[in-house]
């Protein structure tokens, strides 16, 4: 596994590559870093150790400024930060990155899927998350789902709100999450 960290506004992420079965580079994680934590103080790492049967040993740290494009787990990392800064610049609507999800549940899987169906500046309830992941009555599964989202902004949760209009949770924090609806021009009630 290959980890970088990378500058997001203000705010710092942890971004995790690997290559899957097929040799090909794929994002493992794209997470909000709290402030003073390194990417040792992710939640995911010992998740990630776990499923996957890792030590350590088998992460690589690498400076965002010293990565290669010549390795393509390395490439991969580049081209994340570079589409997140587009993404911030407001040059971008959509990440269209290649992303591991099988560390999700089968359900997991089909709300993070739905939550990529979400449009830039566009927001819905945890509700209506729920019946197009046919769980109608699902919302609170639905929201499970989407604080176990290993993709921040790279997979829209943000977009999710209750259905009083009001922001609801965010594994990151309420205050990135108002940061990245702003950035898409969505005022919410708090």
């Amino acid at each position: 596994m290959i980890v970088t960290e990378a500058s997001f506004g203000s705010y710092r992420l942890t971004l995790i590559a690997r290559l899957d079965e097929h040799d090909q580079p794929v994002l493992v994680e794209a997470n909000w870093l709290l402030p003073g934590n390194t990417w040792h103080s992710s939640k995911s790492v010992p998740k990630l150790k776990k499923y996957y049967g890792l030590t350590d040993e088998d992460f690589t740290f690498i400076d965002s400024n010293s990565l290669s494009m010549k390795e393509p787990t390395q490439a991969l990392l580049i081209e994340t930060i570079f589409q997140l800064k587009d993404y911030a610049a407001g040059k971008r609507k959509t990440l269209d990155l290649p992303l591991d999800f099988s560390m999700g549940t089968e359900f997991q899987q089909s709300v993070w899927r739905a939550l990529q169906e979400i449009g830039y500046g566009e927001t819905i309830s945890y509700a209506t998350l729920a019946q197009r992941v046919n769980s109608p009555k699902g919302f609170r599964a639905v929201a499970q789902a989407n604080g176990k989202n290993p993709f921040s902004i790279i997979v829209p949760c943000h977009r999710v709100i209750a259905s009083d209009g009001k922001l609801g949770g965010y594994t990151g924090g309420l205050d990135k999450k108002e940061y990245l609806l702003a950035l898409e021009g969505v005022r919410c009630r708090t």
